[in-house]
């Protein structure tokens, strides 16, 4: 092969691969798009092993999460953006082994956060539950199914 039929080849399956919108493997999924193996999910683009997720894009091992983008094996996160093994994490961004963080960005093995600073358990619910009811404040997270 020489470096022009690679070079018409490899043009060849990028088209090919960036006109398709197929599922792989996926399980009762809606309105999902380049998914691979995903569960139960509506909205997600180029998803891996998902659960149960709405409107996430590329992310990988995810379950119940909404809106996020590259997030990886997270539960519950609403609005995350490149975030590693959270759980509850709302707008959060580059957190790592995170749970109940809000508005946190890079933060690592952190639980009540908002900003970046720390907060008692019943004082981190009552400030998000303020920042929630405020005009213009953060999307209340679905339900459980």
């Amino acid at each position: 092969m020489d470096r022009a039929t690679f070079e018409r080849r490899l043009a060849e399956l990028t088209r090919a691969h960036d006109s398709s919108r197929d599922n792989v493997g996926c399980i009762q999924c809606d309105a999902c798009e380049r998914c691979i193996e995903c569960t139960f999910c509506v909205g997600c683009r180029s998803s891996r092993r998902c659960r149960y997720c709405t409107q996430c894009d590329g992310c990988v091992g995810c379950t119940q999460c909404r809106g996020c983008v590259e997030c990886t094996d997270c539960q519950h996160c609403v609005d995350a953006r490149k975030c590693l093994r959270g759980a509850y994490l709302e707008r959060c961004s580059g957190c790592s082994d995170c749970t109940y963080c809000f508005g946190c960005v890079g933060l690592v093995g952190k639980d009540f956060h908002i900003l970046n600073e720390p907060y008692e358990r019943s004082a981190y619910f009552a400030m998000v539950e303020k920042l929630r009811k405020e005009p213009g404040g953060a999307r209340q997270p679905e339900a459980r199914r």
